[in-house]
């Protein structure tokens, strides 16, 4: 296994800069941000290491060689909105970047992409199932075409009020995986699996591993903090961050000796990078890059 950082954390810093912070951390592998240039959304989201939409043959050299200079991979490249939004005008920007950057992982021979599949959050799974159907088979055929695996996050995507109720990705339990691959019979879409959505939702997130081990194409380490006193105040149909947090590696409830051993057992030797969205790291950009410092230390006693 290659540990690593998805790089929507370091949003003030520049391709290159990205890169070196990677690389004097000692990790292996960057999960690189790949957001439309200026277009923030939300949290975490927004931010563009590489402009897909407008990368050049020369530029993607110049990223792969300045990476590779500092012994760094580029896992993937990442991008996290929602395909099945129901403004379909934000629906067909957001499936034209989709599409920019499969032909920007072609094109640096990365060859994948992770995102979310999707949710349209008012309208239920059975309907949302369909239109999934509809909107993805095309994408899924045109990766095959170029050879790019997709993997998807298993993020609900239901953290605030303006996400509910449905929230905005569909591939959220092993109930919906198991769908969604049947639908999206394909060996080019799989997960990019983060066990901290599971634990919030108070669900066995080592299971999943066995079960999808070929379905397995990246892979997350980030923790949740579940307040079980808060829990019993607002109950499981509140917005999940009114009872649970986000936390650095080893300051949730992931058992991360039990997880690694997990993916050991079924031999996965992927990437693996480190999602940092604690708040309590946060005070100003050099707490943000210490925060990546802790992790890596952490998790280098299983990786």
């Amino acid at each position: 296994m290659q540990i690593g950082l998805v790089s929507a954390i370091l949003d003030q810093s520049d391709f290159f800069e990205m890169i070196d912070i990677v690389a004097e951390n000692g990790l292996d592998c960057v999960e690189v941000a790949c957001w439309p240039a200026g277009k923030a959304e939300r949290r975490y989201a927004g931010v563009s290491h590489i402009d897909t939409e407008n990368l050049t043959e020369k530029q993607a050299e110049q990223y792969k060689t300045y990476a590779s200079e500092k012994n760094v991979a580029i896992s993937a490249l990442a991008y996290y909105p929602n395909p099945l939004d129901e403004d379909l005008t934000k629906r067909e920007q957001v499936i034209n970047h989709l599409y920019s950057i499969i032909d920007a992982a072609r094109l640096m021979k990365i060859n994948l992409v992770t995102t979310f599949i999707g949710r349209m959050p008012s309208k239920t799974v059975s309907e949302n199932l369909k239109e999934m159907a509809k909107v993805w088979k095309p994408i899924v055929a045109y990766a095959e075409q170029n050879e790019v695996k997709i993997a998807i996050e298993n993020c609900p995507m239901l953290f605030t009020e303006d996400e509910w109720p449905g929230g905005q990705n569909l591939m959220t339990t092993p109930a919906l995986f198991r769908k969604i691959f049947d639908i999206l019979d394909s060996d080019y879409i799989g997960l990019n699996f983060d066990p901290s959505h599971f634990v919030w939702q108070q669900m066995d997130y080592i299971a999943p591993i066995y079960e999808f081990k070929d379905k397995l194409f990246h892979v997350h380490y980030k923790d949740i903090k579940l307040y079980w006193n808060k829990l019993q105040e607002v109950g499981i149909m509140a917005t999940p961050l009114e009872y649970m947090s986000p936390k650095l590696p080893g300051l949730g409830d992931v058992d991360w000796g039990n997880y690694v051993s997990a993916l050991t057992d079924i031999g996965y030797d992927g990437y693996t990078c480190i999602e940092v969205e604690d708040r309590a790291y946060e005070t100003d950009y050099a707490d943000v890059k210490r925060s990546i410092k802790q992790s890596t230390h952490y998790l280098r006693n299983f990786v």
